[in-house]
């Protein structure tokens, strides 16, 4: 267009306006005085004024907008709107800049020439160090013109990164912009391939809710929940990012670490341990302790003893059993229930007690004895110890559910002398938090991200499922990346065990992150490792690019060291991922290089103030990281690592799909049999011998 260069100078000068603007707004919210009623309300307001403050601070490196709608209205005319991560308004209040979460915003993200929602004009902005370098427009309501696929959106996907993940508000497609504006009463479960940005609409969305819903959920809460702590601190920066910080990152482990984790179960105990049917064994456990009972509750007060006789509370504990309430709200509820039966013998007798007399008898010595003794109080890591030790406890209440064989596999083979020396292991506090839940109700969040929950067992499902069971849940995951023995594979199965079942799935298939050369060569394995699972389609023009080398094996670190220094040469992150044990060689090897790296998973520290370009990955931590250059070192080692072949092909599906522009695969053994045919011309990836 002939007035490119006037277009872009007026959008730059409406920038500066915009930053002078929020410039304004933040010095105002920080002159602004802390007065409060009373000394804790001024301390709160300061804390919020701060955090407003915080929110309005501007990021010289980027943009306050990233895109701009106009729209035509018959009623309300014309209006132009900028879609950036925050509000911005002049001094009359009137908007200069909208939150992408804002209604307004949806019509950026999903107007297209077949429902222009409005828009007569879409207009995407290219940004360098914050500052406007091009733009590109889209006439919506000319059907005449003729565009491909952004080029301004291609570039922001495959720009190199280092360091943690960034937000996606710039580019976020219309299909992902529907799950992360879904309602907040809607459970979403969204099947993924890799590349699809699931995990990035999952943080989207929780800071979308955040935005539309925040009283409601400033109260109730939202959690995060990822695989393991290398995950949690390559996303950590997206929420803040996009003004959202009181949102709870964890791992499951952490999540139900109630005991300290001292052994490792074997794999076939640990499926054991997540199967379903535990939840029913815990149950009978739990419940098997309230005892029948045998004599009648006496309780002395004054010059006479007032009588309730056993069948008589029999019937109180029966109808305490079928009430659906925990297990200690009942064992609470037992002597008032008590109580209330002597008083009402009182009031026969011609007496008129009231509450306080209740009240008085229920906590008496006799009756709260006589309760105990009925309903007692219960440990969970009690109740789990006596049904790991002993098999004859164990049989009475896994009768009809387990049969011999697995209720020798859940027994311990020496069992601890005490239940202090208990050595518990991961699998076990999934089953304590079982017990738990058994006795007393977990506090509800208002939301939770539950990230790779295709890994998660029926019994760590129902875990999570409990932190939100009357609030909603974003359930991420991708059938083909189960790396767990127990992971799922349906996911109508693991969103009942969830307490989900009504949730609505998505298919996320189209791939932005992963180039075609790599997502076609690592799709080879579906059909052994997920079979009916459909390949995903990378989107991207760029092919990216591919080598599978083999290597002598006495030159396997040497020629790590080569394509690592040679990668090193480029802009962007560089991951090495290997099996877990081959990680101290590598590392070595980069070192006596010269190579300056991070271990994930044995390094510790803040990587985000202090990114390195080159990470060497475990195998066990490379789910969900993604980095723009990989080298896999050895791919049948990765494999073998695995309890069982299904899982270790998932494992390599996983670590192979982590590229975002470059994939190297070295090699010193033979590949997987589905990897070591030739490529198809369409992926032509280099296969090569040194």
């Amino acid at each position: 267009m002939s007035d490119e260069p006037t277009e872009l100078a007026d959008e730059r000068v409406y920038l500066a306006g915009a930053r002078a603007a929020l410039a304004r707004m933040r010095q105002q919210t920080l002159a602004t005085e802390a007065r409060g009623g009373d000394a804790i309300a001024a301390e709160y307001l300061a804390a919020t004024l701060h955090r407003r403050a915080e929110s309005l601070r501007d990021d010289p490196t980027g943009t306050l907008f990233f895109g701009r709608i106009d729209q035509s209205d018959p009623q309300a005319g014309a209006e132009r709107w900028y879609i950036g991560r925050r509000h911005v308004a002049d001094q009359h209040g009137d908007p200069l800049v909208v939150d992408w979460r804002a209604d307004v915003s949806t019509a950026f993200y999903r107007a297209s020439r077949a429902e222009p929602m409005g828009v007569t004009l879409r207009r995407r902005f290219g940004v360098d160090r914050g500052e406007l370098t091009a733009y590109e427009d889209e006439h919506l309501s000319d059907p005449a013109e003729v565009t491909g696929d952004s080029r301004i959106v291609a570039s922001e996907i495959e720009r190199p990164r280092v360091g943690p993940m960034r937000d996606i508000v710039a580019t976020i497609q219309p299909e992902q912009d529907e799950i992360v504006r879904a309602d907040v009463a809607t459970t979403v479960c969204v099947q993924g391939a890799p590349g699809t940005g699931k995990t990035a609409v999952g943080l989207h969305r929780a800071a979308w809710l955040l935005y539309a819903f925040r009283d409601r959920l400033s109260r109730t809460g939202v959690l995060v929940i990822g695989p393991n702590r290398a995950f949690l601190d390559h996303i950590g920066a997206v929420l803040p990012a996009l003004g959202e910080v009181r949102v709870t990152h964890t791992t499951i482990e952490e999540l139900l670490e109630s005991v300290r984790v001292r052994a490792v179960d074997d794999s076939d105990v640990a499926v054991l341990k997540g199967d379903p049917r535990l939840a029913e064994v815990l149950r009978r456990a739990v419940w098997s302790r309230v005892r029948e009972p045998t004599e009648a509750l006496v309780v002395p007060r004054g010059s006479r003893k007032w009588r309730v006789p056993a069948h008589e509370v029999r019937d109180i504990v029966a109808e305490l059993r079928t009430r659906g309430i925990r297990y200690d709200a009942a064992r609470q509820m037992l002597a008032r229930r008590l109580a209330h039966a002597v008083l009402l013998q009182m009031e026969r007798s011609g007496d008129s007690p009231d509450d306080r007399v209740q009240d008085a008898v229920a906590r008496s010595t006799p009756v709260t004895r006589y309760a105990k003794s009925l309903w007692p109080q219960l440990d969970p890591r009690h109740v789990l110890f006596d049904l790991l030790s002993d098999p004859v406890e164990l049989a009475r209440h896994a009768d009809g559910l387990l049969d011999p064989r697995e209720r020798e596999l859940l027994l311990w083979t020496q069992p601890p002398r005490t239940r202090g020396a208990a050595r518990w292991t991961s699998a076990d506090t999934v089953l304590l938090d079982e017990i738990a839940a058994l006795l007393n109700r977990p506090t509800s969040l208002g939301h939770v991200v539950l990230d790779e929950a295709q890994d998660l067992s029926p019994m760590q499902l129902r875990a999570v499922g409990r932190r939100c069971a009357t609030g909603s849940a974003t359930v991420l995951g991708d059938i083909g990346q189960g790396t767990t023995p127990w992971a799922t594979d349906s996911w109508a199965e693991s969103m009942t065990h969830l307490g989900k079942p009504e949730g609505h799935l998505e298919v996320l298939d189209r791939g932005f992150r992963v180039p075609a050369a790599v997502i076609e060569y690592a799709a080879r394995l579906l059909p052994r490792m997920a079979p009916g699972l459909g390949a995903p389609v990378s989107v991207r023009e760029n092919p990216g690019r591919l080598e599978v080398r083999a290597v002598g094996e006495e030159r396997l670190l040497e020629s790590l060291v080569e394509v690592v220094r040679k990668a090193c040469g480029e802009p962007g992150s560089v991951g090495v991922i290997l099996a877990d044990d081959q990680v101290p060689k590598a590392s070595t090897a980069l070192t006596a290089a010269g190579l300056a790296h991070l271990v994930l998973g044995l390094d510790h520290g803040d990587t985000s103030e202090h990114p390195h370009q080159v990470l060497v990955v475990p195998a066990r931590v490379a789910k969900g990281l993604e980095f723009d250059r990989v080298v896999v070192l050895e791919p049948a080692a990765i494999a073998e690592a695995e309890p069982d072949e299904r899982t270790g092909l998932r494992r390599l599906y996983v670590i192979l799909t982590r590229a975002v522009t470059e994939l190297t695969v070295l090699h010193t053994r033979e590949l997987p049999a589905e990897l070591a045919d030739s490529p198809d011309a369409s992926t032509a990836p280099t296969h090569a011998t040194a």
